[in-house]
């Protein structure tokens, strides 16, 4: 499995408009930040995890050239608002996108999206099924077995997923016991880590840290991060042994 970060940056992305704080003027391409999403390649098949407002964007640069299915953790706008960009993929592979997620997240981008689910098909919109995920239940993508992974961002139930030895986790405060069950013995481990300061929806540096230790991952990669965090080169060299910032365009191969 490859798995390739389209995406390491919360909802803002770095830089952030009109900002000039150190992080946001950094010449280091590593601080430079879309929003998070990434994609895994397995078994000849392409998925996408999340399609936040740099989906076209990060298609391109990537050079993704199939899109078996997207994946959807919840439905805040950083990680659907690109939706609308796999009618490319409808053109070229001449079918439908198979797009998993919760009924929750379903409503969220019928409501978005009106024209996709209109009784009137205007030509050229996006072609897509949908199929319902939750937390209860393991479901197959284009073949490949995902485990759902519930987290909670503040209030709001997001679901992270493992892949065979690959635990992708983005926009989480707090995980249960129970959940925290399913991501025991990954290999790598996906979570984020928003800033310094406390946040009231996101893990916190430490916390992040916290909980990678709790699971004990032999790799942790950190994501979905803010300017807040700080310079990547200066907080990798503080990491901890087998703890990373994740960045855009990174490549894992598991």
């Amino acid at each position: 499995m490859k798995v390739t970060f389209l995406g390491s940056g919360t909802s803002q992305g770095i830089p952030v408009i009109a900002c000039e704080c150190d992080v946001c003027t950094s010449t280091d391409p590593r601080d430079r930040r879309l929003r998070s999403s990434v994609w895994i390649e397995v078994d000849g098949k392409s998925i996408v995890i999340d399609s936040g407002p740099d989906f076209r964007y990060q298609l391109l640069r990537a050079g993704v050239m199939q899109l078996d299915a997207l994946v959807l953790t919840h439905e805040h706008k950083d990680h659907i608002a690109g939706m609308d960009d796999i009618r490319a993929f409808n053109y070229k592979q001449g079918a439908a996108i198979n797009i998993y997620a919760h009924t929750r997240v379903q409503e969220a981008l019928k409501r978005e999206f009106a024209y996709i689910f209109s009784g009137e098909k205007y030509p050229g919109i996006p072609q897509i099924e949908l199929f319902d995920i939750d937390k209860q239940h393991p479901f197959e993508v284009a073949g490949v077995p995902f485990i759902p992974i519930e987290v909670m961002h503040y209030k709001m139930p997001v679901l992270g997923f493992r892949i065979g030895d690959f635990t992708y986790i983005t926009d989480a405060k707090t995980v249960s016991e129970e959940e925290k069950q399913k991501i025991k013995g990954t290999k790598i481990l996906v979570i984020n880590a928003l800033q310094q300061e406390k946040h009231l929806s996101h893990f916190t540096f430490e916390e992040a840290l916290t909980f990678a230790a709790e699971i004990g991952a032999p790799q942790t990669y950190f994501t979905h991060i803010s300017h807040k965090l700080g310079k990547h080169g200066e907080i990798s060299s503080s990491l901890p042994e087998g703890i990373y910032l994740a960045y855009d365009g990174l490549i894992l191969e598991i």
